[in-house]
């Protein structure tokens, strides 16, 4: 716990060196469109986005309680940002659950319990993407909650850097990111991030103010990674496309969660190419992982993200998405194989009342990736799992947000709900549940 500490003080000191060797000291509150790829949307935290109100509007708890720390000449002066948010929920499943699981759903997964999902703390120093002279910054988070265990770095379970730093029962604390950002002015820019950072692939994200519903879906709990530790590198080849690539490593399962200090010497692809249309109310982002176990064991994770989004109409947003991964000789010798499609359809009703509608299908083809419940790894077999989710999203101010929504799953061979005591391994024994759940996201 002293190194992890040690390790997360150096990173928000580094921050502050950085801002003050730094040719520049202002952040760029928004980066062209073109560049958004899902980390940078993540990066933009809620706090980010509301602060985009009129003048002396409060954007935030703080802002509202005592004063924007943020508003401080020593901030302004070095470029820096703090911010941050709290997150509490509570689901009901209309099965009996005894063992008081939400079979297969993760971030809100426990049934009748009140539920402190994030507790989220960030200082980053935005790099200036839009001018011709070098820039650096960076971003290290901190998370405490419920929903910390499943954002750790698991592909490195004898790593050190938060997969065993603190977890009582269900509370722990992770380090999503910590790294260096660089802008090099080499014809249109080209963008760096080094250091541990949260995944571009898929649609949903890790952090609650940045999603429209409070449930997940398959495909982003199960189906992709979650972060990465390694280099990343942007460029915008004109103002519709940007393509991304890098090298990740430090983990053991291809490049996937992977942390700072085991399996390094095993390099993974990741990257991806996004298009945006000349008036940003359609984009099309494509991204990919690829790469080895080891240095000793060349056995192969990949998989690929593609995400359509359009505006159908002024306040009416669709988004597509497929997933499709694999992996080598990872069961029995044998390979395993996973894929899915999500649909998504939101209205904004007006600027502070949306409602939106989430169908899903997602096929583990041979009992790999899904669990219940997911906290215990609780096996299942081959399955199709489906999901259908209809909620609102609702902001009677701009520094919070409540989000009712019920949703039912079912399958079409796992009994994967109504999960049962420890007696029975929590296992489950009904093949659908209905879930009324919501929770509350307050930003400071």
């Amino acid at each position: 716990m002293r190194t992890a500490r040690f390790r997360l003080l150096a990173g928000t000191s580094l921050l502050g060196l950085m801002a003050m060797a730094s040719t520049s000291v202002f952040a760029v509150e928004n980066e062209r469109e073109t560049r958004e790829l899902r980390e940078v949307t993540e990066a933009e935290t809620a706090g980010e986005k509301a602060s985009t109100g009129g003048a002396g509007e409060k954007t935030g708890l703080l802002d509202w309680a005592v004063a924007d720390p943020n508003e401080a000449s020593f901030m302004k002066d070095l470029g820096l940002k703090i911010g941050g948010w709290i997150n509490v929920g509570v689901s009901a499943n209309t099965n009996r659950s005894p063992g008081g699981w939400n079979g297969t759903v993760t971030f809100g997964d426990r049934t009748g319990e009140l539920q402190l999902n994030q507790l989220y703390f960030y200082l980053q120093r935005a790099v200036n993407t839009q001018g011709d002279s070098w820039d650096i910054g960076g971003r290290a988070d901190f998370m405490f909650g419920t929903d910390s265990i499943f954002t750790q770095a698991y592909g490195a379970p004898l790593g050190h850097w938060d997969l065993n730093l603190w977890n009582q029962r269900f509370l722990g604390i992770a380090l999503p990111q910590a790294y260096v950002e660089l802008f090099a002015p080499f014809g249109n820019g080209i963008s760096a991030k080094i250091g541990h950072f949260y995944t571009i692939i898929g649609n949903e994200v890790v952090t609650a103010p940045d999603n429209f519903f409070y449930s997940h879906a398959y495909t982003m709990q199960f189906g992709e990674p979650f972060t990465h530790t390694g280099v990343l590198l942007s460029y915008p080849i004109d103002e519709n496309w940007t393509i991304t690539g890098g090298g990740v490593t430090g983990s053991a399962t291809g490049g996937w969660d992977g942390a700072f200090d085991h399996y390094l010497g095993a390099w993974s692809f990741l990257g991806g190419l996004n298009w945006v249309s000349d008036d940003k109310g359609s984009s099309a982002a494509l991204t990919a992982t690829s790469g080895e176990t080891s240095e000793q064991d060349h056995n192969n994770w990949s998989m690929y993200s593609l995400v359509l989004k359009h505006d159908i109409i002024d306040g009416v947003h669709y988004t597509f998405q497929h997933d499709h991964g694999w992996a080598n000789k990872v069961i029995n010798d044998q390979d395993a194989e996973w894929y899915g499609i999500n649909n998504y359809l939101v209205y904004d009703i007006n600027d502070e009342l949306g409602i939106g509608l989430r169908g899903e299908w997602f096929r583990d083809d041979d009992g790999f990736r899904v669990f219940s419940p997911a906290r215990t790894l609780g096996p299942l077999p081959a399955s199709s799992y489906y999901e259908f989710t209809a909620g609102l999203n609702w902001k009677p101010v701009s520094w919070v947000m409540v989000r009712p929504n019920v949703r039912y799953d079912w399958t079409d061979k796992a009994q994967a709900f109504n999960n049962g005591g420890a007696d029975v391994g929590y296992a489950g024994n009904r093949k659908d549940q209905f879930i009324f759940s919501t929770d509350v996201v307050i930003t400071f």
